[in-house]
């Protein structure tokens, strides 16, 4: 109760100093909070606790609490949590430092560090945030190995992040060619905003007749000018005035998106006011498609046909531009001479969850050439951020040859494209990093992978680029842009299984690896195993349950038939579960993975509840009855949680109370310990004992990943072998098929008339 007051104190004073007052704009308070969740070690990224935050429009300052607390009074040691921030989709993390897959790009989100005892807090503020979806990961130190059951007391630890933001209702707003007068104090920042639309090539912002009222500070303008938003990896763009004014320019400013501009004082105690207008410069647009949606339609109607499936009922024609160009025109067809950029229409399937596919909608091929550049656009909704962003570019020279000289330079870039591509300009926009890729002749196919790329419109720019000013008559090549969505990277490779996550309504995707194999698309190889162990690990598994067959045929031998039939079913499912359940290529199913696995725990609890029943040597009516009535009862409970330790536990207590009940009474009745016999105790009951016992410590304490073939194949041994020492003797009064003389259809001597008689008296536990 106290530490959840004093977080809850806490949490109120940060929110009291989010909601102060800045002076100039109104501002409102927003709250967030999550769940907390149980924090795993890192094993893939499956144990990393993903949580997604909203950051609204205009937010100015936005602080996350974490909070990680002790779950249980264990002395667990200090630990680190680790912490992931990433703007737009779920981090991408490498804790491990392994190797990732070819021509895989991916940015380090930011990382904090929060040191745990018992109760651990932190704060995370940052300034101007980019609006949209945030994405919070935790997770504790890379996994030991060791194999925890389930339901054993263990060392737990609880995250849970919070969030409060401020948030501007009223920002200016600033007009194409319009001054505003603005006022900026130090702690009192002017903060406006401005709409940048499609196509335009240039931005710039200006200060003028910049004055702090002071005469000695006439004619300096202290200013800090900032343009955009903070989303961690990328910064806004920072000017220092000077003077009595300035300016900042950006090429290639974000499409189709509000602006924050931020001025901040740095005279100070001093108020700074000034004159701001902003000017963007439409550089470049493709010819109007006009209204008419007839060739659209036509398009969808013989993608339909070529396909031959019902698919294209989902699809979507992203048509901002086409080209302009008649629908029979060969892909090669010139361009025309007054464009300045050929806008590519893109048809936008969704196959499945995080898999959508980006065709062009006038064929796979491409024209590009050397005088203008060739747009493609690619909107990408936060349902694709889960998921990887995959662009595979292939020259074709089927059609027309390429000089050896010329070379296709690509970029791929989120928020604007970049319409200038030559040997010097690099792939970045204003504000965000692209991705560049660039084919020849001698290199034709060029591939980009982007796990959990960002939600916003990507860009592909394609040009001719030639050694000389002039490309001849190669100035128009083709190539074969194929950008789609998968769920993971190469689908995990042959080593890797591609698992779809949830965090709450957010999918996303990752790998998990099998044989030692690791890394985001399982291709690191460091510490695979090799195929013998992998052979050596399955033969171990599988053949350690057969040592059931002495068990069976000590049952056999003893007229115990119903529990022999369990030892069998017990051997023979957990031999083929085992060899399911190999992670390499040494596998055999021979039906379900899922039913194997069922059969084998439902196998290996009934042969300890009938062994256990067998030894308390109760009347047959009422030892089968129970033998029945725990199985329903454990098939019950395998059903509702097969891992669940209860599920041992319970029919294990509840049989040896019952065991232990029986002897006793007995031993009470016969003013004798019982068994009576001490060979029985040194010579089956003590070894079968150890033998379950060391058996259990093994399966609880010493399993690890590593060693799981070799101690878990003892488990099987030792578990198969304290049967064989803890079956009773015998009953004297059976015959060889395990049949009571008792039964009425029994052939009985008779002489002279009269039945003999036959002793029943239980010889119990009698060592001959």
């Amino acid at each position: 109760m106290e530490m959840c007051f004093l977080r809850a104190l806490l949490f109120a004073a940060l929110s009291a100093w989010i909601l102060a007052d800045d002076g100039q704009v109104t501002f409102v308070s927003e709250l967030s909070s999550k769940p907390a969740q149980k924090l795993s070690k890192y094993g893939w990224y499956g144990n990393v606790r993903l949580q997604r935050f909203h950051i609204p429009e205009e937010t100015a300052i936005a602080r996350w609490l974490f909070s990680v607390t002790k779950g249980n009074n264990f002395n667990c040691g200090k630990h680190n949590v680790t912490i992931h921030i990433q703007y737009g989709a779920p981090p991408v993390i490498n804790p491990t430092g392994k190797v990732f897959p070819n021509a895989t790009l991916w940015s380090p989100p930011l990382s904090l560090i929060l040191p745990v005892t018992s109760q651990s807090s932190m704060t995370f503020n940052l300034s101007n945030p980019a609006p949209g979806d945030w994405f919070v990961g935790a997770h504790l130190p890379e996994h030991d190995g060791r194999i925890e059951q389930k339901g054993f007391p263990s060392c737990s630890y609880l995250f849970q992040p919070q969030l409060s933001i401020r948030r501007a209702v009223d920002t200016p707003i600033m007009q194409q060619g319009t001054f505003l007068q603005q006022t900026a104090a130090p702690d009192t920042p002017a903060r406006l905003k401005l709409y940048v639309p499609e196509f335009a090539s240039s931005l710039s912002v200006s200060v003028s007749d910049c004055s702090s009222g002071e005469a000695a500070d006439d004619g300096n303008c202290s200013l800090v000018l900032r343009l955009g938003s903070t989303s961690l990896q990328q910064r806004p763009v920072t000017v220092n005035c000077s003077g009595i004014g300035c300016s900042a320019t950006l090429s290639n400013p974000p499409w189709d998106t509000w602006l924050r501009v931020v001025a901040e004082s740095g005279l100070g105690n001093r108020t700074v006011t000034f004159s701001i207008v902003s000017n963007y410069t439409v550089g470049c647009k493709p010819k109007s498609v006009g209204l008419k949606v007839d060739d659209d339609i036509n398009k969808l109607r013989s993608k339909s046909n070529l396909t031959n499936s019902t698919s294209a009922d989902n699809d979507t024609v992203v048509t901002d531009a086409v080209a302009p160009s008649n629908d029979s025109a060969s892909p090669l067809t010139p361009l025309l001479a007054s464009a300045c950029v050929w806008s590519i229409p893109i048809l936008y399937e969704e196959l499945d969850v995080l898999s959508m596919r980006f065709t062009p909608a006038n064929g796979p091929n491409v024209s590009v050439t050397d005088t203008h550049p060739t747009l493609l656009t690619y909107p990408l909704h936060t349902q694709a951020t889960g998921g990887t962003l995959n662009l595979q570019l292939t020259l074709n020279t089927t059609n027309i040859t390429v000089a050896n000289s010329s070379s296709v330079v690509a970029c791929l870039s989120p928020w604007a494209p970049v319409l200038d591509l030559n040997h010097s300009q690099p792939c970045r926009t204003a504000l965000f990093g692209g991705y560049g890729v660039r084919v020849n002749v001698s290199d034709p196919k060029a591939v980009v992978r982007l796990p959990f790329p960002q939600s916003t419109t990507w860009y592909l720019t394609l040009q001719l680029t030639c050694n000389s000013s002039d490309c001849g008559n190669a100035s128009l090549v083709s190539v074969v842009p194929e950008v789609f969505i998968s769920a993971c990277v190469d689908d995990c490779g042959t080593y890797g299984e591609c698992r779809l996550l949830r965090s709450y309504s957010y999918l996303y995707a990752t790998c998990v690896c099998k044989t030692g194999w690791s890394g985001w698309g399982c291709t690191d190889g460091s510490s695979a195993q090799s195929y013998g162990r992998q052979l050596t690990a399955t033969l171990l598994l599988t053949l350690s349950n057969l040592a059931f067959l002495p068990a069976t045929v000590v049952a056999v031998k003893r007229c115990f038939i119903a529990e022999a039939s369990v030892y069998l079913f017990t051997m023979f499912f957990s031999t083929f579960y085992h060899a399911c359940d190999q992670p390499g290529v040494a596998v055999m199913c021979i039906m379900d993975y899922d039913a194997l696995q069922y059969c084998d725990f439902l196998g290996s609890i009934c042969s300890i509840w009938v062994t256990i029943l067998c030894m308390a040597r109760i009347k047959d009516i009422f030892k089968y009855t129970l033998f029945m009535l725990g199985a329903l009862l454990i098939a019950m409970s395998m059903q509702l949680d097969r891992k669940g330790l209860w599920n041992l536990l319970g029919p294990v207590i509840c049989a040896i109370l019952l065991m232990v009940t029986t002897w006793v009474y007995r031993g009470v009745r016969r003013r004798h310990c019982y068994p009576p016999s001490w060979r029985r105790w040194v010579l089956f009951l003590i070894p079968g004992a150890v033998c379950a016992l060391v058996g259990v410590c093994l399966y609880i304490f010493a399993e690890t990943e590593d060693n799981y073939y070799y101690t878990h194949s003892l488990w099987h041994i030792l578990v198969a072998s304290c049967v064989v020492f803890l079956l009773p003797p015998k009953e004297k009064n059976r015959e060889a098929l395990g049949w009571n003389r008792g039964w009425t259809w029994s052939w009985r001597p008779q002489v002279c008339g009269y039945t003999l008689c036959q002793n029943d008296k239980d010889e119990l536990y009698t060592v001959t």
